[in-house]
């Protein structure tokens, strides 16, 4: 099948836009015209564009964040709706969002509401900025709500790059000692294997256990690649269960330093997920069940799912929040502030501006405190191999 743009109106003059599946253009001109519409363009898309689609669906996160900005810019300057969403789908260099805008402006142009024709796309357009957007076209400031919306995914980018940042060092340096410690067992140790087995003799514990170790490798590296990758499929199967998933989050919220890191980055998320919601009018119920789809861990989800719960029956929400172990007694007390004085967005985005300050502060400290303990946990698997093989040579020249 085919993908074609075309033009046409309906009987009543109305002009259409969009995008239609068929075998051939005429297969296609037919069965718009069997729609009662007359047709005045039809023509193949871009067959290099529908194959990058195919190979990506997903939207880039800096072109998004770029195309919230603009709209709002273009909506601010007085440019209509329908005419703004196709201004930036010619300008956007991404392919995924190109043809989004495009399907976007013609389901608006056919009398949809930008928010429900947004919910057709929700691989491209989330949840938040649906409810964002519904909330915006009520109350008549749409642009601001999408400035306010490019402002928040860009800093939900930052926070992002700031926690890959922190754990790809670990993550490269832990690979880079696994890699040297099986190159030398593989490589190296056997070199020297020979030479001991020629000095006859009782060799030391450490460098027995190194040639052993080294042999296994040798021996039976095929099922030691066998076991790593079904240890990876069968975690991948299990972590799609919702138990394992949920006990994985909860692993990595009580993880030694890299729990605090993240407790901070979901804190930040929530608070200003919340701020956003409930400074553009949306109920707070609604507000709380959007947070607790796009915070991202499963704790928080269950907590903010209970904390609904005793909201809609009239529980405060800081009160529902006490107590529980993931959050620390300074966002209670300052939402219970929020909630007096009846500006809990207010106050939810002042604790989002604490976190993210306390998110940038726990980013360096964590990438300080484990940068050593790496270059130590390298030294020390190098050095113990490196001990294997020296100590049995220093044996060697004493008996010369």
């Amino acid at each position: 099948m085919a993908v074609f743009s075309y033009q046409a109106k309906t009987k009543d003059g109305k002009k259409l836009k969009g995008k239609i599946e068929s075998v051939t253009k005429r297969d296609a001109m037919e069965e718009l015209r069997s729609m009662d519409l007359v047709v005045f363009k039809v023509e193949p898309m871009n067959a290099l564009l529908n194959k990058d689609i195919t190979l990506r669906k997903t939207l880039k996160e800096k072109e998004f964040i770029i195309f919230l900005r603009q709209f709002a810019t273009l909506l601010n300057a007085g440019i209509l709706l329908v005419d703004s969403v196709e201004l930036l789908a010619k300008q956007t260099t991404d392919p995924v969002l190109m043809v989004a805008l495009e399907t976007l402006a013609s389901d608006v142009q056919n009398g949809e509401a930008l928010s429900v024709a947004m919910t057709k796309q929700p691989k491209v357009f989330p949840d938040l900025l649906v409810h964002m957007t519904h909330s915006a076209e009520v109350s008549g400031r749409l642009e601001e709500v999408m400035d306010q919306m490019a402002s928040y995914y860009e800093k939900q980018y930052r926070i992002k790059k700031k926690v890959e940042t922190a754990m790809t060092y670990p993550l490269v340096v832990g690979t880079l000692a696994i890699g040297i410690t099986i190159f030398l067992l593989v490589f190296i140790v056997p070199i020297f294997s020979d030479m001991f087995a020629s000095m006859g003799g009782e060799l030391p514990a450490i460098t027995k256990l190194v040639l052993n170790l080294s042999n296994f490798f040798k021996d039976f590296w095929i099922l030691m690649v066998l076991v790593v990758l079904l240890f990876i499929l069968a975690s991948q199967r299990l972590l799609k269960q919702e138990r394992y998933a949920y006990s994985k989050d909860v692993f990595v919220l009580r993880f030694p330093l890299i729990g605090l890191f993240m407790q901070k980055t979901l804190l930040a998320r929530m608070t200003q997920t919340l701020s956003s919601l409930l400074n553009s009018s949306v109920p707070i119920l609604d507000a709380i069940d959007v947070t607790s789809q796009v915070v991202g861990n499963r704790v928080v989800s269950k907590v903010l799912k209970a904390a609904r719960k005793d909201v809609e029956q009239g529980e405060s929400l800081a009160k529902a929040m006490d107590g529980h172990w993931f959050f620390p007694p300074l966002i209670t007390q300052m939402i219970q502030v929020g909630e007096s004085s009846g500006e809990l967005d207010t106050m939810l985005k002042k604790v989002a501006d604490i976190y993210d300050q306390e998110l940038e502060e726990a980013s360096d400290k964590l990438q300080s405190l484990i940068e050593p303990i790496m270059i130590v946990t390298l030294a020390v698997f190098v050095g113990f191999i490196v001990m294997a093989i020296v100590v049995p040579m220093f044996g060697m020249f004493e008996t010369f």
